[in-house]
């Protein structure tokens, strides 16, 4: 569980280089990562899509490409990153903590959050949120960065994420601290079977989890019955 203020802090002061640093830091596979997380939402063939922790829209934005005819929306608690959102495009915004979303219970086709759930205070109370604003057959997708299996693997993606990831990001943004964050955040975020656990406490069904690129990201996938 995160600090708030440090994370909106945090992500208000980088917000203007956030997307360049991201697509550096992931050679541009995020962007993949993303485009799949909006097939499958497209599948769904949603009326109204709420993305949650939206920072400056990539996720959103992708749907809103892959969904034309569905109400997109992105919501986050850090001004900022929203205006980066509009500035890039996404219709449309809510300055939102997604811990106490203000909309209504059973609104949403669809809701998703790239790499948002991990730097909540809570994610059991956002889960509970996500699943409240959800309709009945309602769709949540949550795409977030894990630590893949295998030792080997895993020793080298942990010298990448606490050693070469916060030198390169402070060389761009100027805030290495935030990036060395980051790397504590992905050691404590729960994964794999572990995450679905969680998802299902919440009261969703059917959960899944699919490993992207080696397990250094997974989607999870639920529904609302």
């Amino acid at each position: 569980m995160q600090d708030p203020k440090y994370v909106k802090d945090a992500f208000a002061d980088i917000a203007d280089k956030y997307v360049f640093t991201n697509h550096v830091l992931s050679f541009g596979i995020d962007i993949l990562w993303r485009r799949k997380v909006a097939k499958m939402i497209k599948h769904r063939d949603p009326i109204n899509v709420l993305d949650i922790a939206t920072g400056s829209g990539d996720l959103a934005l992708e749907i809103q490409k892959k969904c034309p005819n569905a109400e997109v929306i992105g919501s986050d608690f850090c001004e900022p990153m929203l205006q980066q959102a509009e500035k890039r495009g996404l219709k449309k915004t809510v300055l939102a903590d997604a811990l106490n979303l203000p909309f209504s219970d059973n609104f949403f086709n669809a809701v998703t959050v790239g790499f948002g759930l991990r730097n909540m205070a809570d994610w059991s109370v956002a889960l509970n949120e996500m699943f409240r604003v959800l309709s009945s057959k309602g769709y949540l997708i949550i795409l977030d960065f894990s630590l893949p299996k295998g030792s080997l693997g895993r020793k080298l993606y942990r010298s990448y994420l606490h050693n070469v990831l916060p030198a390169v990001a402070g060389l761009i943004t100027g805030k290495r601290s935030a990036y060395r964050y980051l790397g504590g955040t992905i050691e404590s975020f729960p994964s794999g079977k572990e995450m679905c656990s969680l998802i299902e406490s919440r009261g969703f069904s059917n959960s899944k989890f699919h490993p992207l690129s080696g397990g250094i990201a997974t989607i999870y996938s639920a529904e609302k019955y």
